[in-house]
Order: C-alpha cells, then structure tokens, then sequence
C-alpha cells in the first residue's frame, strides 16, 4: 500500500513539475520580464505574472519611471567610505553626523541591520557593516566579510567600545567569538546585545521596542557568552 502511494504521488509531483516547465506565455517579452522578475527573492513565477501584468497594464510614463528609479538606484547609491552603509555620499548621513558618538561602533550583518536599529532612536553611536558572517558550510571566511576594514578601524580611529549586533544564529555567534578574539590587544571596550533578541533570529526581524531596549542593555561580551 505504501508502495503504492508513493508511486501515485511521485507521478503527481511529476505532473505538476512537467506542467510548471511547459507553462507557455503569449509573448517573449513577458516571459523574459517574468524570468527576471521571478529572481526576486521570495517571488515565484505566478507572482511575478502577476507583477509583469500589472506592469503591462500601466501607463507607459508609470513603467519608465519604475525603470529610471531602479536605474538610478544602481547607479548612484554608494557605499559609505567610513561604516559601508548605504549613502547618497562618499559619507553617510549617520558618520556625517558630528551629534552622533563617533567612539561607539555597532557592528551589523547586513545594511537592513542598520536601518532596523536606526528606527528605534535609541542607538546614537556610528556603525559597521561587516557585509555578512562567518558560514564555513557557505564558504565564507573571515577574509569575505570586512573584519580586516573593522580592525582598521579600531587600530586608527579613537574607539572605546564595538557592540556585537549580530544574529543569534550559530554563523552569528561565531563570528563574535572571532570578534573578540581579533580585538583582545586593542584598549576598546566588546560588548553585546543583551538577548531579548530571541536565539536564532536575525536583528532585522526584530521589533523596534525589543531591539532598542537590546542596545540599551547590551553587556560585556565574555559575560553574555561565558553563560
């Protein structure tokens, strides 16, 4: 019987798969926008028929606007020179900002990390991205993100402390340890964020009130960690 079942279902999903790769679209130009579309993370073909569509059906001057934006997006954005947020300049808005606590440095994953902790209002310190983290089953290393621009950093600029934002994941945790380690012969003060971030989530996804209340409460990294 089970025997059975499983053949059943393997033509089943054999069906389904034949259809899915045989699906034939009325003109090439939608199919090459659906194939492009359907790129985007978290975007399946139908959804993207269905964005395509929506383009299509549009104005003409609605369409070019939505392609200059992107265009201009690529363009023009930059890196900031200093945190490698995103900027408009050579020089983000938060490290421009003479306000800020130029001698605190939070240390992020990703560019969404940064803008997630900016909305709280409760960080007034400057950043780094690091562009990623430790993953040996990814074959990132510590050379593939910006540990070496991060120590840089703390070698040349008047840092008293880094606080460690990043994700409670396995990969997260091990590139604090790697961290710490890196910065053990620095006189800069490692901190972490205290764990109302739940194990195993990205900062990202984190609510507002929870991560600012994280920061605010962050605590010595080998004592988080010596748990």
């Amino acid at each position: 019987m089970a025997k059975l079942l499983h053949i059943l279902f393997s033509k089943t999903l054999a069906n389904k798969n034949k259809y899915k790769n045989t699906m034939n679209y009325p003109s090439i130009y939608l199919e090459n926008v659906i194939n492009e579309l359907s790129k985007l993370p978290g975007v399946g073909k139908r959804t993207a028929l269905r964005f395509a569509l929506h383009l299509l059906a549009e104005d003409e001057q609605e369409t070019t606007r939505l392609a200059e934006c992107l265009l201009n997006m690529k363009k023009e954005i930059k890196l900031c020179k200093h945190c490698y947020s995103i900027s408009d300049n050579d020089v983000c808005e938060v490290c421009a900002n003479e306000k800020r606590n130029h001698n605190i440095v939070c240390v992020v994953e990703n560019i969404r990390d940064v803008m997630a902790i900016e909305n709280t209002n409760q960080y007034q310190g400057v950043y780094h991205v690091l562009g990623g983290v430790i993953s040996p089953v990814d074959g990132i290393g510590a050379k593939d993100i910006r540990m070496a621009e991060l120590v840089e950093r703390i070698a040349k600029e008047n840092i008293e402390e880094i606080i460690l934002a990043l994700p409670t994941t396995m990969e997260g945790d091990t590139t604090c340890f790697y961290i710490n380690k890196l910065v053990k012969d620095f006189n800069v003060k490692v901190s972490a964020i205290a764990r109302g971030v739940a194990i195993g989530d990205n900062i990202e996804y984190a609510d507002e009130i929870t991560l600012g209340r994280s920061i605010a409460n962050r605590m010595p990294f080998e004592k988080i960690y010596s748990r």
